[in-house]
C-alpha cells in the first residue's frame, strides 16, 4: 500500500517542514506557535531538537492559519482551539462582530476626516479673497453654542443609583456602574473627564482631538481600578459614554452599552454602539432586534472600564449643526423604552430640561427595572456670547 503524503496512511510523524506545507503555514510561524503553546509538535527529538507533527494535528493548525487571517490575536486564537466546535463557533462570531464595529467606528471617523479636509481647504482659498469674505453663495458660518440638561433617577426597583449623569458648557457625560462599587465607578470615570470642561478643543486637529479623548478614557479607566477594594473577586466597572463641545463639533467617547443618539430632522440615529455579546448575535444574524431585547444575556458586556488593561474605547467626531438634539442614555432608559417612543419625545420637548424629565418618566410608565439617566443638548446658533442652560438649568439628581 503506497503511503499517502500526509502521513495519514501509516500515522507517521512528520517533519516540520512537510507538515507547514500541508497546513499552509511557515517553519517559523509554527515554532513560534510551539513555544507559545499554541501548536506544540508531537515530538521533539531530544538529540537534535527536530519537531515532528502527528497528521491529526493538521485540523488545529489549518484552524490556527484562518483564524490569523481575520486577524484575531495568538493569544484569543489560543482560547478558540481549546473549545468544542460550537462554542469555538460563537467564539469567533463574536470575535468579527467586534471587528466589523471597529471598521464602522474608523469609517464614521474616515468620512469626517474627509469633509474636515475639504473644509480646511476651501477656508485656505477664502482666505484669498478680498477682506476674507465668504465666496460668493456662501454666507459666512454661524457661531454655535449648546443648551444642556442632565436628570440621573433611581428608578422603580433598584434601592440605589449606580449611574452618573453629567453636563457641562463642554462635556456631556452618563456612565452605568456595575459590581459592589459601581456607583463610584461610574462617578470616578466621569470626574476624571470633567477636566476637559477647562479645554479649547477647537486649537487642535481632528486626530490630536481624539488622542486627547482616549487618553482622558485611559485616565477614566485607571480613575475606575482605584476605586475597586483590594483583593475582592467582586467585578466592579462602568459603562462610559460622553461627548465633548469644541464650538464646531462633537467629539465622542464610548465604551459599553450606554448610548447616544441624534436627532436631526424629526429623524433618530444611535450613534453609538452596544458593546455587549448580544448586540454580537444581532449583527451575526443569529437574533433579531426583537429577539435581542428579551434575550437573558442582554445585559453582559464584552468591553467596559473595569480597571484592565487593554481596554479600546470607541472615539469619534461629529459636525454639530443648528437644530441638533443628542440625547445621552443609560440602558435604564433605551432597555425599557421603544425607540420610537424616545424620538417623539425628543422632538416634541421644548428644551433639554424638558426633554430629560419626560424621558426618565417614560421610563417610569414601562416599569423603570433599572436606574435610568439622561443627558439632552441642544446646537444652537449663538446670538449673543451667552448661551444659556435651559430653563431647568442642570437638573441632575443627586447621586
Amino acid at each position: 500500500m503506497r503511503e499517502r503524503a500526509d502521513g495519514r496512511e501509516t500515522g507517521r510523524l512528520l517533519s516540520i517542514g512537510a507538515f507547514a506545507r500541508l497546513a499552509r503555514l511557515s517553519p517559523k510561524a509554527l515554532r513560534l506557535y510551539d513555544e507559545l503553546g499554541l501548536l506544540p509538535p508531537a515530538h521533539v527529538d531530544p538529540a537534535n531538537g527536530y519537531r515532528r507533527y502527528a497528521p491529526a494535528q493538521l485540523e488545529r493548525a489549518r484552524l490556527v492559519a484562518w483564524l490569523r487571517r481575520l486577524g484575531m490575536p495568538l493569544a484569543r486564537i489560543r482560547d478558540v482551539c481549546e473549545l468544542a466546535a460550537g462554542p469555538a463557533a460563537e467564539a469567533v462570531a463574536a470575535y468579527w462582530a467586534q471587528t466589523e464595529a471597529a471598521t464602522a467606528a474608523r469609517r464614521e471617523l474616515a468620512a469626517f476626516l474627509v469633509d474636515h479636509l475639504k473644509r480646511k481647504d476651501e477656508d485656505e482659498a477664502m482666505k484669498d479673497t478680498p477682506t476674507g469674505s465668504a465666496r460668493p453663495g456662501r454666507p459666512l458660518p454661524l457661531p454655535l453654542g449648546i443648551r444642556y440638561a442632565a436628570l440621573s433617577d433611581a428608578g422603580l426597583v433598584r434601592e440605589s443609583n449606580q449611574d452618573t449623569a453629567y453636563a457641562g458648557d463642554r462635556l456631556l457625560a452618563v456612565a452605568d456602574g456595575f459590581g459592589g462599587a459601581g456607583a463610584s465607578a461610574g462617578a470616578a470615570a466621569v470626574e476624571a473627564l470633567r477636566g476637559l470642561e477647562n479645554f479649547d478643543g477647537g486649537a487642535l486637529r481632528p486626530g490630536d482631538l481624539l488622542n486627547v479623548l482616549a487618553d482622558a478614557a485611559g485616565q477614566a479607566n485607571r480613575s475606575v481600578r482605584g476605586v475597586v477594594p483590594a483583593g475582592t473577586a467582586d467585578h466592579t466597572g462602568t459603562t462610559l459614554t460622553a461627548m465633548l463641545w469644541t464650538g464646531s463639533h462633537l467629539a465622542l467617547v464610548h465604551v459599553g452599552d450606554s448610548r447616544a443618539y441624534l436627532l436631526r430632522g424629526g429623524e433618530l440615529f444611535q450613534i453609538t454602539h452596544d458593546h455587549t455579546h448580544v448586540q454580537s448575535l444581532v449583527e451575526e444574524g443569529r437574533l433579531t432586534p426583537e429577539e435581542a431585547e428579551s434575550h437573558p444575556q442582554r445585559a453582559l458586556l464584552f468591553r467596559a472600564l473595569d480597571g484592565s488593561d487593554g481596554v479600546e474605547p470607541e472615539v469619534g467626531l461629529r459636525e454639530a449643526r443648528p437644530g441638533d438634539r443628542y440625547l445621552l442614555c443609560s440602558d435604564g432608559l433605551s432597555a425599557v423604552v421603544p425607540s420610537d417612543a424616545v424620538r417623539e419625545v425628543l422632538g416634541a420637548a421644548p428644551g433639554p430640561g424638558r426633554a430629560v424629565r419626560d424621558l426618565v418618566a417614560l421610563a417610569h410608565d414601562a416599569g423603570a427595572p433599572d436606574n435610568v439617566s439622561c443627558v439632552v443638548a441642544d446646537v444652537i446658533a449663538q446670538v449673543s456670547q451667552a448661551v444659556p442652560v435651559d430653563g431647568a438649568t442642570d437638573v441632575s439628581a443627586p447621586m
